[in-house]
């Protein structure tokens, strides 16, 4: 079975503008969530986000191509060209079709949605602007990066909730095992923070009026955010012909449906995803240096995940940090265990776990070392990195340090 390795890696996201500015601010212990800046926030009763601050699509598109772009696909392409510069690629034409893009986002063009549900339903126009089916489908952001790296091999857009990215990226490494492609960019991206997506959370009273504090006793729920990552994902042989750097080895993938409930968390599904990731790894659970949760801040979600790793790590649970970034940068929906990924990338390269900030008092339910609000020197070989989404669709990558 081929090999395959991350040689780049790019993301937008509330923590930074880059990869190197999101490192830091982990290191840092950054909480990016704060008051929305949307239309009508007085109107809403969750007025909390991690919101991206400094995007401005002037800086980063043409004009004249800026119609066609949905937030979400700005984000997308503004991490992509980040990966693909630390990747080195510059692919010939035959090479061409052998890469392709996987992206993964639970809303696609949300905020386009948004905007012309009002302009046809609030301001009573019957016209729309010509390019909005291109800039709201879920896949823009692939077809997107397709078109502007000559990506010419396999393209698609999985949208599985909160797990979209790893799934996205499970394919990716599928793809590339398989023989079907060499190279595949892949990740998620998310926009969703407007006034018709925090009202739509809202309904299902799962979220935070003041901040997310995953695993905390005290814990009020979920804060949204949006943002996302790209990753190049290449076969190891040729990554290694040509000289590039190797950031780690994506070696497990593990997936898995709860068939339990389309929004209360199960740990039979988490467990069963859990265990096939290690076993496609080949590593067993004291192995795993390090866990990026998916940790939401919500009761029922950190109480069964922390059920869920109890059993799959068994004696190791205690020597084995697992910590929440979403305390951080909020819940990206689909983009967000891409940017989780970042964490363990950190881990694996720089020797330091991301904390889970916003930590005040232990949940007797949740017996987890969860690197409380301070980041953590740590050597780690391996790592794995949970999503757990609405629908019970379960997505597990596990990653191990570049040999």
């Amino acid at each position: 079975m081929r090999r395959v390795v991350i040689t780049g890696a790019g993301s937008l996201n509330p923590l930074g503008a880059n990869v190197p500015a999101t490192f830091a601010a982990m290191k840092a212990g950054v909480c990016a969530i704060g008051p929305l800046t949307c239309r009508d926030v007085d109107r809403l009763t969750v007025q909390i986000g991690a919101e991206i601050k400094d995007l401005d699509p002037d800086a980063h598109f043409p004009r004249n191509s800026i119609p066609l772009l949905d937030r979400f696909t700005q984000i997308a392409l503004v991490s992509a060209r980040e990966a693909v510069a630390q990747a080195g690629l510059n692919l010939t034409e035959e090479e061409q079709f052998r890469a392709g893009v996987v992206l993964g986002t639970a809303g696609g063009g949300n905020l386009t949605v948004d905007d012309n549900f009002r302009t046809v339903y609030q301001e009573g126009k019957n016209r729309v602007h010509p390019f909005v089916v291109p800039r709201l489908m879920h896949n823009a952001a692939a077809s997107h990066l397709s078109m502007e790296f000559g990506l010419k091999g396999p393209g698609f857009t999985v949208s599985t909730a909160c797990a979209s990215a790893n799934h996205a990226m499970g394919q990716a490494l599928m793809l590339i095992r398989s023989g079907m492609a060499d190279i595949m960019l892949t990740g998620g991206s998310e926009a969703m923070l407007g006034f018709g997506g925090i009202k739509a959370w809202e309904g299902l009273r799962v979220m935070s009026r003041d901040t997310c504090r995953p695993f905390s006793r005290d814990r009020t729920g979920m804060v949204q955010g949006e943002g996302g990552a790209v990753f190049v994902f290449e076969e190891r042989e040729r990554a290694m012909a040509r000289g590039a750097t190797i950031l780690a080895e994506v070696v497990g993938f593990g997936l898995s449906s709860d068939a339990s409930d389309i929004v209360m968390p199960d740990r039979d599904g988490p467990v069963r995803a859990m265990r096939m990731a290690l076993a496609d790894a080949g590593l067993s659970p004291d192995t795993i240096g390090y866990v990026n949760a998916h940790g939401t801040g919500t009761a029922a979600n950190d109480r069964t995940e922390a059920q869920a790793l109890a059993e799959i790590m068994g004696a190791h649970l205690p020597d084995c940090p697992v910590s929440s970034t979403k305390a951080m940068h909020g819940h990206l929906i689909g983009g967000t265990s891409a940017v989780e990924l970042l964490a363990c990338l950190m881990a694996l390269q720089d020797g330091v776990l991301a904390p889970t900030v916003n930590y005040t008092e232990a949940d007797p339910d949740c017996p987890l070392d969860v690197v409380p609000n301070h980041a953590r020197e740590a050597h780690v070989d391996a790592v794995m990195s949970n999503a757990f989404a609405f629908g019970g669709l379960n997505a597990v990558m596990v990653l191990r340090r570049a040999a």
